[in-house]
């Protein structure tokens, strides 16, 4: 494993090898980090990369090419060595392929590149999917960038608010007690496109917002400034913090994908979300993290 940094004029990141995590986000003035810091008694991760599968399968398996297969949620890729790709002053970038242990899982091969481009107060995610197979690759990938908060130690976080930009309301598909969609929608209202992070918040788990409902999402203080700000163009998104722990975080994941229905009996090509490459194509997404 190996760690590398990232600096501009205003910010600096830190990646780490394993999974090609961003790890750290910092500004380079005052030296305030924006990045959680995995401390596993609320959740030992920062910012995994979900891949080849967003959420959870239905009873861990699923069916592709006329087999059932096994999948852990948010597939593998989190849990793996990514080797760099290349360096330069503001971007990097890492690579992982597909081998002999992936395809026991996951029965495509695949090239997957995740890319860090350093923009101003900016920090560009880019997302690279190669098929070199010879058949159609079906997947799924997502991101679950987690910041602190409160950002200002003199706030609480239950003073804080999510801000979803110039909408009146937000619809969020509900979770079930395995972590599969239901068909419940439940529809929360905004003032001024602010949510307010109460206790009860996630007790149902993230809030998964479908159908390209907004594309901008800000984690706010309780004088409603602007801390971070997620842009994407993806067409779903969750936002999340474990269950009845008030953990002192609030992840922001743009998704192109998402977790099995409970009613879900189809193939891996049918799932919701999903995403399919042809033969030598290449599949090219990204979202951007800006701070204050």
């Amino acid at each position: 494993m190996a760690v590398y940094e990232l600096k501009n004029e205003k910010i600096s990141i830190v990646i780490d090898s394993l999974g090609a995590e961003l790890k750290s986000l910092k500004k380079l003035e005052g030296g305030k980090e924006y990045m959680w810091c995995g401390n596993a008694e609320y959740w030992n991760r920062t910012s995994p990369i979900l891949f080849p599968f967003v959420g959870g399968v239905k009873n861990k398996v699923y069916r592709a090419k006329g087999k059932t297969w096994p999948m852990t949620q948010h597939g593998f890729a989190r849990d793996m060595e990514f080797s760099l790709f290349s360096r330069e002053k503001d971007e990097i970038w890492f690579e992982r392929d597909s081998n002999e242990e992936t395809l026991e899982k996951y029965p495509y091969e695949f090239v997957l590149k995740l890319g860090y481009r350093l923009c101003e107060n900016r920090v560009i995610v880019l997302w690279q999917v190669e098929n070199p197979g010879a058949e159609d690759m079906y997947f799924s990938i997502g991101g679950h960038p987690a910041f602190n908060c409160p950002i200002q130690e003199e706030e609480s976080r239950e003073e804080c608010f999510v801000d979803f930009g110039a909408v009146g309301q937000v619809v969020s598909t509900g979770i079930s007690e395995n972590g599969l969609a239901l068909e419940e929608k439940k529809a929360y209202p905004l003032t001024d496109g602010k949510l307010a992070l109460t206790a009860e918040l996630f007790r149902r788990d993230a809030l998964v917002i479908e159908d390209r409902q907004t594309n901008t999402v800000s984690l706010c203080g309780r004088d409603g400034k602007r801390y971070v700000k997620v842009t994407m163009d993806a067409p779903l998104f969750g936002v999340w913090s474990p269950a009845g722990k008030l953990a002192p975080f609030i992840c922001i994941e743009p998704w192109y994908g998402r977790c099995d229905s409970e009613d879900f009996q189809g193939t891996l090509e049918e799932r919701k979300w999903g995403n399919m490459i042809k033969p030598g194509q290449v599949w090219k997404s990204s979202y951007t993290i800006e701070v204050e």
